[in-house]
């Protein structure tokens, strides 16, 4: 096997190198300016390493080390922080049970079916259709938590309906954004509940009224804009759905309805249902709404009991892996954490004028996002723990998280634009300049609503 040497790697060796000096020179001399201005070396690191597409673990391990140097913390320190986190990002049962069952969904044909029967009931009007559309993808991200994998199934069939729509597209994207940021499924929600102490429930609960705010955006982007375009159907329906009847779509879709209410509604409907006597305990729960749901997908479609396990469980795959991957990431950003490199940086962000701090953070979010948005969750875990340190309460925590997922969508390495790239059929560039002007557009409403949250 032959080692590569090129520029590139040349020039992220050269930096390292003088990075590490500097690390060595200012080890363990906490009260010093030089120790405060060198503290924050390891997540410039990071970020640039980021930027230049290495491996998220890579840069992670490049600058944790670096932080251990400069804040002497030795091999058993990081170890503990480690068995401490990854333990910590794992045991976020709801979001894995979520985007497996969401998955099975999937797999049954669920939103395929939905997609069918809106195209078959509204004729012509391809504004209402693009809407549908915007729906079905938030809700199916807002119900996984994986913005990437709903898109890889609803931009073929979007495709199909209305082309390489630029309305369309920029509403999925603001869509997915405003949903994988604050659902009780994703990997990001996650990493907000982790690192502000808030449980997921709460946050989510919080988050709602924004979500819908972004929801609703994006459905008038897609509506308006394919209005004007007055675009036709540019194929029929999907091969496998064009041959079924109404009542067997209909009946393709109770499961994904059914989980869609579960999980938006449920804990509205436990609050409801326990003030009324009728029950002492929460009804909505995983576990209940994973067995509906997956019984729904062996009586309603065409997978067998089996089948239908088999794809819960295998949706679980991704969830995890992210999870994990993040956790490593995680143990890292927090040896940095331990050096005071977040402090040093909240007292640069705090000389803002205090109604203007939380809505700078959140555009500092969205401008790191835009090149480095491959992994979300891995960017907030570099940008929340300053605003943890600044005091945010979770509302505005939550304000920076969608501002990291609207850059994310502009990012050439996003999973969902590489999505909507291969689904629209042209390319990834194309989808992050036609979306543009529409994120720009929800990062100023974005602001203002974050000056005075």
């Amino acid at each position: 096997m032959s080692l590569r040497i090129d520029r590139k790697t040349v020039g992220i060796f050269a930096v390292l190198l003088v990075c590490y000096v500097l690390a060595f020179l200012v080890k363990g001399n906490t009260e010093t300016t030089y120790y405060q201005l060198v503290s924050v070396l390891p997540l410039i690191v990071i970020l640039v390493l980021l930027f230049m597409q290495v491996d998220m673990l890579v840069a992670a391990l490049a600058g944790g080390v670096m932080a251990m140097i400069i804040g002497g913390i030795g091999i058993a320190g990081a170890n503990k922080i480690m068995m401490d986190t990854v333990p910590k990002m794992l045991s976020n049962t709801v979001p894995i049970i979520n985007s497996a069952v969401a998955t099975a969904v999937f797999r049954a044909g669920g939103y395929t079916a939905a997609l069918t029967l809106v195209r078959r009931g509204i004729g012509g009007r391809l504004e209402f259709v693009a809407a549908f559309i915007v729906i079905l993808q938030a809700a199916a991200t807002y119900m996984s938590g994986i913005g990437g994998g709903s898109a890889m199934v609803i931009a073929p069939l979007a495709f199909a309906a209305l082309g390489a729509n630029r309305y369309l597209i920029a509403g999925m994207s603001i869509a997915t954004a405003a949903s994988f940021t604050t659902s009780p499924a994703s990997l990001e929600s996650s990493v907000v509940s982790d690192l502000s102490g808030t449980p997921i429930a709460e946050y989510v609960a919080a988050m709602q009224p924004y979500w819908l705010m972004f929801l609703v955006l994006s459905i008038v982007i897609a509506f308006v804009g394919t209005l004007k375009t007055k675009q036709l159907f540019t194929s029929e329906a999907d091969d496998g759905f064009a041959d079924k009847s109404k009542a067997e779509l209909w009946k393709l879709t109770v499961p994904a309805i059914f989980l869609l209410f579960a999980v938006i509604a449920g804990p509205s409907m436990n609050k409801l249902l326990i003030a009324s006597g009728l029950v002492e305990t929460a009804v909505f729960g995983p576990l209940m709404y994973t067995i509906v749901t997956i019984a729904l997908i062996y009586f309603c479609s065409s997978l067998s009991a089996n089948e239908s396990v088999a794809a819960m469980v295998s949706g679980s795959e991704y969830i995890l892996k992210c999870l994990f991957t993040v956790g490593l990431f995680l143990t890292f950003i927090y040896v940095i954490e331990a050096t005071g490199a977040f402090k040093t940086i909240a007292s640069v962000v705090a000389l803002a004028p205090a109604s203007l701090v939380v809505p700078v953070a959140v555009f500092v979010g969205f401008l790191i996002g835009v090149p480095a948005g491959a992994y979300v969750g891995s960017i907030l875990t570099l940008v929340l723990p300053i605003t943890v340190v600044l005091g945010f309460t979770p509302v505005q925590i939550g304000m920076v998280a969608i501002g990291v997922g609207f850059g994310s969508q502009l990012s050439l390495v996003n999973i969902t634009m590489q999505a909507l790239s291969a689904g629209f059929r042209i390319p990834i560039i194309q989808v992050s300049r036609g979306n543009l002007p529409f994120i720009l557009g929800a990062v100023v409403l974005l602001l203002v609503v974050s000056a005075f949250v």
